[in-house]
């Protein structure tokens, strides 16, 4: 499919999602946004993709929503929520996962394969929302960072209030949200926000060793149901959830990859596991 505003490739085991306006920073459009999320269930369908990496053309990642659109929605035009981003119909994520995982940007969460956001430069506002509803973030050292909603009259939207404080703790991200203040690739390592802190202008290069090495060495149905564990279990009871793993690890006992695994370790070579052939679900 012909893109307006990204660029999606996919190189066996990586499928990269390229924000595609550096003349804007790559500041959402209502049709950037259907089309990323078009691309994500179609990477998600993709037996090829192990894994998915999101990053901005040019010098910035996101620095949020295109200023023209926050002028019309604030002369009152359209909000742009889950309506824009279904614009092109498509449907990613494991619906058993819950109602929890299809509001508005939470369904990257249930993208039943790694998501990664490699932040190359500005991110802010929606673009930051965003980001914290990635998988992992690999962040260069000089990318700057701010939530900007209190200084546009806003509160913390796009359920960066949910994600924010998960990843770096509630007074942090009080102090994020009131302040709107500026910050560095260094300190987002410190706050816990990265996962990973590279050279300027190795984001993606290291998002793509990451899938890669994923590819290599890890069972991709395990990575599907880890993920599921993770966020599922975020809501539940301890005893709830160590009942559902208790189930699901039963399943995974008796799964191939469980054998190749145990058989690669035996005869010291790599695992062959097979890929996760999402539309046959």
């Amino acid at each position: 499919m012909e893109y307006q505003d990204i660029i999606y490739q996919v190189d066996d085991p990586v499928a990269v999602i390229t924000l595609n306006r550096p003349e804007a920073l790559n500041a959402f459009t209502h049709t950037m946004l259907a089309e990323m999320r078009h691309a994500l269930a179609a990477a998600e369908q993709d037996e090829r993709v192990v894994g998915i990496i999101i990053t901005g053309a040019g010098r910035g990642f996101c620095p949020g929503m295109d200023m023209n659109a926050l002028d019309s929605i604030s002369g009152g035009g359209n909000a742009g929520g889950q309506d824009s981003t279904n614009a092109l119909k498509a449907k990613p994520g494991d619906q058993a996962l819950g109602d929890n995982f299809q509001v508005t940007y939470s369904y990257f969460m249930s993208i039943r394969k790694p998501v990664i956001a490699a932040i190359n430069g500005a991110c802010a506002g929606l673009g930051l929302a965003v980001a914290t509803m990635t998988d992992l973030r690999i962040v260069e050292r000089s990318a700057r960072f701010s939530t900007a909603f209190a200084q546009r009259g806003l509160i913390a939207e796009h359920g960066i209030s949910w994600t924010l404080p998960r990843l770096i703790g509630s007074g942090n991200a009080l102090d994020l949200l009131w302040s709107a203040r500026k910050f560095d690739g260094e300190e987002a390592k410190a706050l816990g926000l990265a996962e990973r802190l590279v050279a300027d202008g190795e984001s993606l290069a290291t998002a793509v060793e990451y899938v890669q090495n994923l590819a290599a060495s890890s069972a991709p149905k395990s990575l599907q149901v880890m993920k599921a564990q993770v966020y599922r279990h975020m809501n539940m009871q301890l005893g709830e959830a160590m009942l559902e793993t208790n189930s699901w690890m039963a399943e995974s006992l008796k799964r191939d990859d469980f054998k190749e695994g145990v058989r690669s370790f035996i005869e010291k070579r790599p695992p062959n596991f097979e890929r996760v052939n999402v539309g046959a679900e």
